[in-house]
């Protein structure tokens, strides 16, 4: 299940997280925190779901469906993060993903400042694998971008202590030959290395990266297992983005089968 925003766009949110459900082999179902107007350019319009229609879209799926692992995005607000974490905790569901989505590839807040002591509070303390980039590891805990993997795991280990279960900070943002990202949890630290691939700025690989790992988790893998798989997806799927001539600004990743 995925708990996150729509982008009409189709190449980050709930549309994202679908997909790569759908190419991964596990059954997708959703719970819409809000409605954007966005595309590969900007985020041009959000319009937010109200908390109690959140929690029913939530009740809905956990009334019928065996949900397996739970994949949260972007919340918007802290009423939300309220629902959210009050629903999850109702159900006592696990193999939840926190994608702590922030802002988004073109620069627009997602998240109100006021609204990260509610995410912390409320949800990293149910959360198995939280997610942040590097410019979102500083943000919640409130330092500076990491430069180096010293720092990353400084990072990582502060938010452990807010009761996350395992941390990856992911080097994305970084620079270098290699994207490295980084586990950190009760057993230590793994090191996840790919290629950097100078293919410019894309839209939408946090969203698909996050997913890939709940629809491993789904399948039942064990979590280092999980990250390695859905690593290498995120790789193949950045690899074969369309070029610009899909959009006009930043590039669009369309997850499918192929890309496993």
């Amino acid at each position: 299940m995925t708990i996150a925003g729509s982008d009409s766009g189709g190449g980050a949110g709930i549309q994202a997280d679908l997909k790569t459900f759908s190419a991964l082999g596990v059954f997708g179902a959703s719970a819409i925190t809000a409605v954007t107007a966005q595309n590969s350019m900007r985020v041009g319009a959000v319009h937010l779901i109200p908390a109690e229609m959140v929690a029913a879209q939530i009740e809905a799926v956990f009334a019928d469906l065996p949900v397996s692992s739970v994949k949260i995005g972007m919340l918007g607000h802290a009423d939300v993060i309220a629902a959210v974490a009050k629903s999850l905790a109702q159900h006592s569901a696990s193999g939840i993903v926190l994608d702590p989505v922030l802002i988004a590839t073109s620069g627009a807040r997602l998240l109100p400042k006021e609204a990260l002591d509610a995410l912390v509070t409320l949800l990293l303390p149910r959360t198995r694998l939280l997610t942040p980039n590097l410019p979102e590891a500083a943000a919640l805990t409130n330092s500076p971008i990491a430069m180096n993997e010293a720092a990353m795991i400084t990072q990582a280990r502060a938010l452990l202590a807010m009761g996350t279960r395992a941390v990856l900070v992911k080097g994305g943002h970084g620079a270098g030959s290699q994207s490295i990202d980084l586990l950190v949890d009760a057993d230590g630290v793994t090191r996840f290395a790919s290629e950097r691939l100078d293919v410019g700025e894309f839209h939408g690989g946090g969203c698909i990266f996050s997913s890939a790992i709940a629809a491993c988790l789904a399948r039942g893998w064990p979590l280092g297992t999980a990250i390695a798989h859905a690593k290498h997806f995120i790789a193949r799927t950045i690899a074969a983005a369309p070029g610009h001539d899909l959009g006009f600004g930043a590039r669009l990743l369309n997850p499918d089968r192929r890309t496993e």
